[in-house]
């Protein structure tokens, strides 16, 4: 599937910036089943200082505020090709050997809450992979989906005792179970091509599990499915504050105010060709 993804996020500042840096994860990884076709990132008010690999392979683009601005716009674009592995991505490769991917964080580590949800999935645990088809279910049956209920700083503990979150919570509490099993797992961010939408307020979240035999695989707990075509992976990290799309810092700004202007839709070159050759295998026979 080739996908088109047009991401708007827009500063404003009550006062004049006087000091500003961003780490921006945007670009999408160029392996595991997807190829990046076209990407651009465009600035208003910061400018480029640096880019660079970080430890998760994520691409990673360092910029500076311009002194003075009130806003900042940072705009990425591009069209991206995806396949469907049935969210299976294989071998571990990077510089993070597996056993990182137990350690507990501030945003994963598991607490009474987390412990008895992990107790009270009725699987086989020496099935790897149905054993966490069940606990994805289980997180996703504890934890209501509920916009607003969390922030980016909600634990995994804190999102399951309060039975409410989003998909980052969703991740959280499936990666910090999996870790008490000892299974490696992460947190990944990107974007989702959700049907009959096209206009969303924000990327999406899931989490990957090492699962022997077939390496690295997806779960979208909030969705309840693993992920397919209609995914782009974009950043992955020990919990959602390595994988962020904005990290940094900002100084004399006052009040700041956050816009999104997101869009992810499937392209209309690859929706031609795939009738194309919907029409040859009809007329086929």
């Amino acid at each position: 599937m080739l996908i088109t993804i047009a991401h708007e996020t827009r500063y404003s500042f009550g006062h004049s910036v006087s000091h500003g840096l961003q780490r921006l994860r945007l670009r999408p990884k160029p392996t595991h089943g997807q190829q990046i076709v076209e990407w651009k990132t465009t600035l208003e008010g910061a400018q480029p200082e640096a880019e660079y690999d970080d430890q998760h392979h994520n691409h990673v683009e360092l910029v500076s505020m311009e002194p003075g601005v009130r806003e900042v716009v940072v705009t990425c674009s591009g069209t991206v090709r995806t396949a469907d592995n049935s969210g299976v991505l294989g071998d571990h490769v990077g510089h993070m050997p597996l056993w990182c991917f137990l350690r507990a964080t501030p945003l994963t580590r598991a607490g009474l809450k987390v412990r008895a949800l992990v107790a009270g999935v009725d699987a086989d645990r020496s099935d790897t992979l149905a054993f966490l088809h069940k606990l994805s279910d289980a997180v996703r049956s504890a934890v209501e989906y509920v916009p607003g209920a969390t922030d980016v700083k909600t634990s995994a503990e804190q999102a399951l005792t309060a039975g409410r979150g989003v998909c980052q919570d969703h991740a959280h509490i499936f990666i910090s179970a999996g870790r008490l099993l000892d299974i490696p797992t992460r947190y990944v961010g990107g974007y989702l091509k959700m049907d009959g939408l096209i206009e969303q307020e924000a990327g999406h979240g899931w989490a990957e599990a090492y699962v022997k035999g077939l390496g690295w695989v997806g779960f979208d707990v909030a969705n309840a499915i693993c992920p397919d075509e209609r995914y782009v992976r974009v950043a992955t990290g020990f919990d959602y504050s390595e994988a962020a799309p904005f990290t940094g810092i900002a100084t004399g700004t006052g009040e700041s105010r956050l816009s999104v202007h997101l869009s992810v839709e499937e392209s209309s070159s690859g929706q031609t060709q795939a009738q194309s050759q919907s029409q040859q295998q009809s007329s086929g026979g």
